[in-house]
């Protein structure tokens, strides 16, 4: 019994040994964590924490911007905001552009991704239509282009007087679209916007999911087919769930530009478009800040919009987790 209870102290001490030996910090293992935990961390606390702490710190003042001059006012401009029917307006429309500029976007985007990879012939191999890669760099193309550039070639396109679109309606018989304004009409302007945004970005978006469809083992849809499933059953059962993730990330992304949409909506109607159907968040915050010196009350804007945008991505992954996102698609 002695020798039992002493085997197992002896056990027990090379045991607790051996932990300090692995507790013990290395030098290899403190410059580790310096450069690749500490430095980064350092680095989104200085650059991305303390100016969002800063920024609620002087949404709760009436700063001007350019003095030192900060007279603490606590919540008054958030009052403001909230019965400002204006910045109302523009939240609105932001909201609008969070809801149906995601769900357009990667519907188009995960059909042409899905045509371009598994959308061709149903007899031998695998593949997308004939001259995908034609179609893949026509796509991808607009994504290229800077924001403004694309704004103003829109606008020359949407022109009332001498535009593309309404020669091309015209000559056809569409006689009512001569001199229509598509960005200076309150019915037209936001849906001319939001289909000017989706041009924009729905060939990035494509070319995300056609690596993340190539990703799939072929085996995989060349089994659906034996089992008799269609391209759209295929898509459906096979495609979305699989590559669920990156349709997640694409959905946060472009809910977030959405949600911010500064260059598109400046560069279409710089003024906020016809009563205010364009105004978007960033817009307000800008004029704000730039035109009137408030700098206080555009912090504040900027501190809804940031919690717009953190409600948005968390409603996103909420919603997937809840409908089994994080499950694996073989269970």
């Amino acid at each position: 019994m002695t020798q039992v209870t002493h085997d197992v102290q002896s056990g027990s001490g090379v045991v607790a040994t051996a932990r300090r030996r692995r507790k013990k910090l290395t030098f290899d293992k403190v410059s580790f964590m310096a450069v690749f935990l500490g430095l980064p961390l350092v680095i989104y606390l200085v650059f991305v924490i303390s100016p969002f702490v800063q920024a609620v710190y002087y949404s709760m003042t009436s700063w001007g911007g350019f003095d030192n001059n900060m007279p603490f006012i606590g919540l008054d401009n958030y009052v403001k905001l909230f019965n400002d029917d204006i910045f109302m307006i523009s939240v609105r429309n932001s909201v609008v552009l969070a809801v149906f500029l995601p769900v357009v976007t990667v519907i188009l985007s995960l059909i042409l991704a899905t045509l371009v990879t598994i959308g061709g012939s149903s007899r031998g191999q695998i593949k997308g239509l004939k001259g995908s890669g034609f179609y893949r760099v026509i796509s991808f193309f607009p994504y290229v282009i800077p924001a403004v550039v694309i704004g103003i070639i829109w606008q020359q396109i949407l022109n009332p007087s001498n535009g593309l679109l309404n020669g091309i309606l015209t000559t056809i018989g569409f006689d009512q679209a001569k001199d229509f304004a598509w960005l200076g009409d309150e019915r037209t302007a936001m849906i001319a916007s939001m289909f000017i945004i989706v041009w924009g970005f729905v060939g990035f978006y494509m070319i995300l999911f056609i690596a993340a469809i190539k990703g799939i083992p072929a085996e995989t849809f060349e089994a659906a087919r034996i089992d008799g499933a269609g391209r759209f059953r295929t898509a459906m059962t096979i495609t979305i769930p699989l590559i669920r993730d990156n349709i997640q990330t694409a959905y946060v992304y472009m809910g977030i530009l959405a949600l911010d949409a500064f260059v598109y909506m400046s560069v279409l109607n710089s003024t906020g478009g016809p009563a205010n159907s364009t105004l978007v968040m960033s817009q307000k915050l800008f004029s704000t800040a730039f035109s009137k010196g408030q700098f206080g009350l555009a912090c504040a804007m900027g501190v809804v919009l940031a919690a717009i945008t953190l409600i948005f991505s968390a409603l996103v992954f909420l919603v997937n987790r809840l409908t089994g996102g994080s499950k694996d698609v073989s269970e």
